[in-house]
């Protein structure tokens, strides 16, 4: 009798943790399902190639802020600065490696942000689209252009235009003069996600010379 009383409690008590098993197991799917709905797991790459980087192909995005000789007039191959719309805010930027791939495009409606790298001898890579006044209007992949910047030369954005960078292959960190407004990377990010809404991520592509610097 003891014996059935005993095997009948052990086969209950296997039921209840059998009942009891799927729900611990839906914390887990929970969260599968949220990091998918979040970004998904395989995404599409895009390689993009290099534009050359010169005053004319640069034109639909900004310009190329180089030396001159001291003592010469302002004029319009120089930047055309707008930094009215707020304070000014010019300083030096570390960023960490982050390698050659982008799934974000960004642009600011306020202000022509300048990009320079204090770093020697390394260059720098940026992607860039010409402005579309909107974040629902975010660049197509044929429509983005990818520039290698050397040391030295200094970007200057229009206002509105996309960009994903500075991106570089190497050093471990590099610094980068920015010149924009002091609320700019709080009131004025507008920022597409390639990789949430449409499952992408671009790989740039570059020669052995250009990794090089």
């Amino acid at each position: 009798m003891n014996k059935m009383k005993l095997h009948a409690s052990r086969a209950v008590s296997q039921r209840t943790l059998s009942a009891q098993r799927p729900f611990m197991l839906v914390r887990p799917r929970a969260q599968a399902t949220s990091a998918t709905n979040s970004e998904p797991q395989q995404l599409k790459q895009v390689k993009l190639k290099l534009t050359p980087f010169t005053p004319e192909n640069i034109k639909p995005f900004g310009q190329i802020i180089s030396s001159c000789e001291d003592g010469k007039l302002f004029d319009q191959d120089e930047a055309q600065l707008v930094l009215n719309q707020g304070t000014p805010r010019f300083y030096i930027m570390r960023l960490p490696l982050r390698g050659l791939t982008f799934r974000r495009i960004t642009y600011h409606a306020h202000v022509t942000q300048c990009l320079g790298s204090l770093t020697p001898p390394h260059p720098w890579y940026v992607a860039l689209a010409a402005p579309s006044g909107s974040v629902e209007r975010f660049p197509q992949p044929q429509e983005l252009r990818v520039f290698r910047i050397p040391f030295g030369a200094v970007l200057k954005l229009h206002l509105g235009t996309w960009h994903a960078g500075p991106l570089f292959p190497r050093p471990a960190h590099m610094d980068f003069l920015n010149l924009e407004l002091a609320d700019t990377n709080v009131t004025d990010h507008n920022t597409h996600d390639y990789a949430r809404q449409q499952g992408l991520e671009f790989v740039v592509v570059v020669d052995e010379e250009g990794e090089q610097g």
